[in-house]
């Protein structure tokens, strides 16, 4: 079922984090910030919103580590009711698109309610102060992948972020899957 997140609140202070991920490593928030700002992905290995676009966040994420800006992906996805969002398919996934960033394990799904993560994909930028600076989609593309000629919103946001440390007033919130969050 498709959900759409709340939009930016300009200023909002990253959560603090430490999770493990597919690369073997465990890191946190903090040494994931680059010195212009840090990208937060929610994303998950099954999600349709997300698999039409995972091409064009492996670019996006190599165009902004180029920038100095921290890029990691975060899988909050409840593992058991979802075996496709299991860690092990996780590090699948990281290998056969050679992702640039680390993908990180939420297993506890703390993280993502931390963050208010609604959907995948939902995008979260910040800058070097850790202030929130953008939250929204990747580009017009939905459950199938668009023309190839949209524009690159969260890298294009990021960049004003890296140069100005602002992000842009006019932002369109994301669309995608529901974070699939376990039973209480």
């Amino acid at each position: 079922m498709a959900d759409v997140p709340p939009v930016c609140e300009f200023d909002w202070p990253a959560p603090d984090f430490r999770l493990p991920a597919t690369d073997g490593r465990t890191y946190t928030r903090n040494e994931l910030l680059g010195p212009n700002g840090l990208l937060v992905m929610f994303i998950c290995n099954h999600c349709p919103y997300v698999l039409a676009v995972i091409d064009k966040i492996v670019r996006d994420a190599a165009d902004l580590q180029a920038l100095g800006v921290g890029v990691a992906a975060i899988c909050s996805n409840d593992a058991e009711a979802y075996p496709q969002d299991s860690f092990d398919k996780m590090r699948e996934m990281a290998d056969a698109k050679s992702f640039p960033f680390p993908y990180l394990h939420d297993a506890d799904q703390t993280v993502a309610r931390a963050f208010g993560a609604v959907c995948t994909p939902d995008f979260f930028g910040f800058n070097a102060d850790l202030g929130l600076q953008y939250r929204g989609r990747l580009d017009a593309s939905r459950r199938e992948p668009g023309s190839g000629d949209e524009p690159r919103e969260p890298y294009e946001a990021m960049k004003a972020v890296a140069e100005t440390g602002r992000g842009p007033a006019e932002q369109v919130p994301s669309m995608g899957c529901s974070i699939k969050w376990k039973a209480a």
